[in-house]
Formats: C-alpha cells, sequence, structure tokens
C-alpha cells in the first residue's frame, strides 16, 4: 500500500493542496473553510489512514514539534520516573518525546545523538554518560538546543537543571552520625559523574567536619544492584565491619539490601542503612528505608520549559539550577545515643 499525501487527498477529494493542508492542520476556521468541505476532506484522511509526515512539515516550519531525550538506564527507577515526567509535561506543550537508553554508554549517547539530529528533533535533554563537553556545546550553540537534567560538567556553558548532591549527601551523612556511627562505608556510583563526585565530596566533607574523616571507607564503582550486593558482601566480612552504610543510588541500595540479608545481619539492629534518592517501594520495606529524595518532578518540568524557551529563543541558554533534596526519616538508622540514653538510667 503506497503511502498517503496531501497530493493523492487533494486528487480525491477535489480540494486543492493548500485546503487539504489546512484542514488536517487544524486551521479550517481561521481560513474560513466550510463544515462540509472539512467533513469530506477529514473523513477521506480518517478512511484511508492518512498520517503526516512529521520531516515534511518540519521542512515548511522548521519545526517539527518533538524532543530528543537521552537517560543512562531506563531499568533505573529514578530515570523511568524523570522520563515519564518529561513525557507528560512535553505533551502539555505540544511536543513529543523521543526516547533513547544509552545504557551508560558514550559511543551509544553518540549514536543517539546523530539519529535524533538525523530525525529533526526541535531540541535534546540528556543526562550525560561522558567527561567531555565540547561536542555537546556545539550542538548546542549551532545546531540544536540542548538542556542537561541530572547530571552537569563544570564551568560548562550547557544549560542544566539538577539536585544539590552536595548538600543531599551532607544531610544523610550528618543524619548517621547524629544517631551515634562513627564508622560509615559509602559505596557510590560511577566515579566520574558528577552527581556521584558531589554526593562524595559531600560524604568526606561531613566526616572531616565531626573528625571521622581520616581513613573513610570509599568502595563500588558504578550505579548497578551487582555493585551494591558485592561491595556490601566484601565490606561486611571485613574483621572491623562498619556499623551504617551510605549507598549513592536506590539500585546500589537494592544490592546492598540483598547481600545484608543473604549474611543474616537485620537492618539497623545489626548494620543500618540510607540511601541517596527515594522510591515509593522504600516506605513499604522492612523496615522503612531512609533517603534523600531528589524532585523529580520539578527537574523534569523545569528542563523541559528551559528548552523550549531556547526552542523559541526566548534568552534561557545558560540557566543553571541545582534544586534542594529532602532527607526522609525512617526506619533503617540504629540510634546509640538513644541506646546510651537507656543504659543509663536507673532501674525503678
Amino acid at each position: 500500500m503506497k503511502n498517503e499525501t496531501l497530493i493523492s487527498l487533494s486528487e480525491r477529494t477535489g480540494f486543492s493542496i493548500s485546503t487539504v493542508s489546512r484542514v488536517l492542520s487544524g486551521q479550517a476556521q481561521r481560513y474560513r473553510i466550510s463544515k462540509k468541505t472539512v467533513d469530506i476532506i477529514s473523513e477521506e484522511a480518517k478512511r484511508c489512514n492518512y498520517t503526516p509526515s512529521l520531516l515534511a512539515k518540519g521542512l515548511r516550519t522548521k519545526k517539527t514539534n518533538t524532543i530528543g531525550l537521552l537517560i543512562p538506564s531506563i531499568e533505573n527507577n529514578y530515570f523511568a520516573i524523570m522520563a515519564s515526567v518529561i513525557i507528560h509535561e512535553a505533551k502539555q506543550h505540544s511536543y513529543k518525546v523521543v526516547v533513547v537508553d544509552t545504557m551508560e554508554d558514550e559511543l551509544n549517547e553518540a549514536e543517539g545523538l546523530s539519529s535524533l539530529l538525523a530525525r529533526k528533533v526541535d531540541g535534546i535533554l540528556l543526562v550525560p554518560c561522558g567527561e567531555d563537553p565540547s561536542n555537546l556545546e556545539k550542538i548546542n550553540n549551532g545546531v540544536t538546543p540542548i538542556v542537561l537534567i541530572d547530571r552537569y560538567f563544570p564551568d560548562t556553558s550547557l544549560p542544566y537543571v539538577c539536585t544539590n548532591n552536595y548538600q543531599g549527601a551532607v544531610d544523610a551523612t550528618k543524619c548517621l552520625i547524629n544517631n551515634g556511627h562513627k564508622k560509615i562505608a559509602c559505596i557510590q556510583g560511577i566515579p566520574h559523574s558528577m552527581p556521584n563526585r558531589e554526593r562524595l565530596r559531600g560524604f568526606i566533607d561531613t566526616l572531616n567536619q565531626y573528625s571521622l574523616g581520616d581513613d573513610p571507607i570509599i568502595i563500588g564503582e558504578n550505579f548497578s544492584i551487582q555493585n551494591g550486593y558485592m561491595e556490601t558482601k566484601l565490606v561486611l566480612n571485613k574483621p572491623d565491619c562498619p556499623t551504617a552504610l551510605f549507598t549513592l543510588g536506590n539500585t546500589i541500595l537494592l544490592g546492598a539490601i540483598k547481600a545484608i540479608r543473604e549474611s543474616e545481619l537485620r537492618i539497623p539492629d545489626d548494620i543500618s542503612i540510607v540511601s541517596f534518592d527515594d522510591n515509593m517501594f522504600f516506605n513499604y520495606l522492612d523496615p522503612a528505608i531512609t533517603c534523600v529524595s531528589q524532585p523529580v518532578d520539578e527537574i523534569g518540568i523545569l528542563a523541559v520549559k528551559i528548552l523550549i524557551k531556547n526552542i523559541n529563543n526566548e534568552t534561557l541558554s545558560n540557566t543553571k539550577i541545582q534544586l534542594p533534596p529532602k532527607l526522609i526519616i525512617r526506619n533503617s538508622i540504629r540510634n546509640f545515643h538513644q541506646e546510651d540514653v537507656l543504659k543509663s538510667e536507673p532501674e525503678k
């Protein structure tokens, strides 16, 4: 079956190509096209399953009303929620979203960018997985607007929206220390990624503030369940086991919990745990997990708004926003100070 076009619809209905185009693009009232004409053209388009070509429309209007979204892992619940928020917000502005899963690989990211640019997307939202922003800056400056989400580069001209990862790590580490924990192991994600670097910096600075940073326990190398599992297995088998774990991502947390349970240890009685990133299932685990919650909805909505303004040349190209995180206290931290108070109270 051949593809239907404005020309073929024009030939069968007897109306001009411009009239057919105006009806199908919703501009009939503007050009005072009669209801009878609208009905004839609409029925014929429906009968032959006519689908307008976004690329052809883009050539005429220089816009395709599509946005590209590159994320490092659709399996990660945090990024899945982020994608959902962005798709919903984009729809409010009449934009479609093309999603690319880069699988945390720079080559996949480059190929995804090329594919999106070939599709003539109007703008790109991106969670970068590399360390060099130069190619992205070239695209943003002369080809297609780009807004970074979740991660950013230092000293970059690229606009971004993310969480204040440093503050979130400070809050989580202080929470553990204020509950009497002095030996805390931090299981990190990808070492070079900006969120990981900022979270690690917050962790180390806070340990130093409390004179606990002489020999920090920093382990792990990626944001995966396997990383959390393997590193927790190893650290729990050390002679001087830490009293608490700070996992720098919710996928790492899941692996850590599996390792803890296999070791027949209990949270928080035997070991406490805090995670960066929240998830709705955290509140249903036993015990519920204390965590640093990121404002995912706000990040996604702001990123879409900034990108669309940049697409429309409304001068927000250098916007750099870090939103505050929120520490959610649940039941996964043992309070040594409270236990000491109870022990010191005289028996009645």
